[in-house]
């Protein structure tokens, strides 16, 4: 939902901004209503659906970087508790989703190569929005699943975890963000119990007049109900991968033991050398990974 008319100052009202706001909230609604009842090619959606239904479901939208999603799905495969993890291909390279199929069905990953996003090309934030909502009307609102969580491409764990705990004891939970008086759940992890969000309008969209990126959408339907100091958080820290590099250059987080690349900020001159120190840092993770595999098989 775009602001309250009393949320404005005079001065906006002056340039008529909340109609301007108005205006085009209902525009970019009305693409995303028309993306999200696109369908896809294949018939992998219903079969997944089944999969998923009453599972515990990891969820990641990838983006023309398969050797970034090979990496994830390996960690998750061997350090994170889950029944299913599914892939939603945003990419608009059709070489990068036909890699990008191949590493999920090394890695055991159900597959969803997304219809074109409007929103690709002009709006990052907007196109990953629209990617969670057609896989939540496509795929897991009509599969039930037990509960399921976001995960941005390039966040690697790095310890092994249960990502859905906490579901037991909240409805909800991940990163906070704030956006003045308002919050919402980092897109990036957020997880989210299906019988307690499953009825509920669910809009994993932004609303960028009200300051709310990818996921804050759902601050009317879900966070602005709840104490945002009852849910369960984790520490975020930032820090420059390559030596001698400012943070701004080579932006990375530790997001509790998880490792977050950031691969869209920076200097993209140095994405190579920063995904190289990426790789090193989690060597020790890939190993345990590769332990647990061994041990399961």
């Amino acid at each position: 939902m775009p602001k309250a008319l009393r949320e404005y100052e005079w001065r906006q009202w002056l340039r008529l901004q909340p109609l301007l706001h108005a205006i085009k909230t209902a525009r970019y609604r009305r693409i995303d209503q028309r993306f999200v009842h696109q369908p896809v090619e294949g018939d992998d959606v219903p079969a997944i659906r089944d999969a998923a239904r009453g599972r515990h479901v990891l969820l990641t939208v990838a983006f023309d970087d398969p050797r970034c999603l090979d990496l994830q799905l390996r960690l998750t495969e061997g350090l994170v508790r889950h029944d299913l993890h599914i892939v939603a291909d945003n990419s608009v390279s059709d070489a990068s989703a036909d890699e990008n199929r191949r590493v999920c069905a090394n890695r055991g990953a159900a597959y969803v190569r997304l219809p074109a996003n409007p929103w690709t090309v002009k709006n990052p934030s907007r196109s990953h929005g629209a990617a969670l909502n057609w896989m939540w009307r496509n795929v897991l609102e009509p599969a039930a699943p037990a509960a399921f969580g976001f995960l941005d491409q390039d966040l690697f764990p790095t310890q092994p975890c249960d990502p859905f705990e906490p579901l037991e004891a909240t409805a909800f939970y991940g990163d906070l963000r704030w956006a003045g008086a308002r919050w919402f759940l980092w897109a990036g992890y957020c997880f989210f119990r299906f019988d307690a969000v499953g009825r509920e309008p669910l809009d994993f969209g932004l609303d960028w007049f009200a300051g709310l990126d990818t996921g804050g959408a759902n601050w009317e339907v879900l966070y602005r109900h709840v104490d945002p100091n009852t849910v369960p958080q984790r520490p975020i820290t930032a820090f420059a991968a390559l030596p001698g590099i400012e943070l701004r250059q080579a932006y990375c987080e530790w997001r509790g033991s998880w490792l977050h690349e950031v691969g869209l900020d920076g200097d993209l001159s140095l994405k190579a050398k920063k995904r190289e120190a990426v790789l090193r840092l989690l060597a020790p993770a890939i190993e345990i990974s590769l332990g647990s595999a061994r041990q399961e098989n």
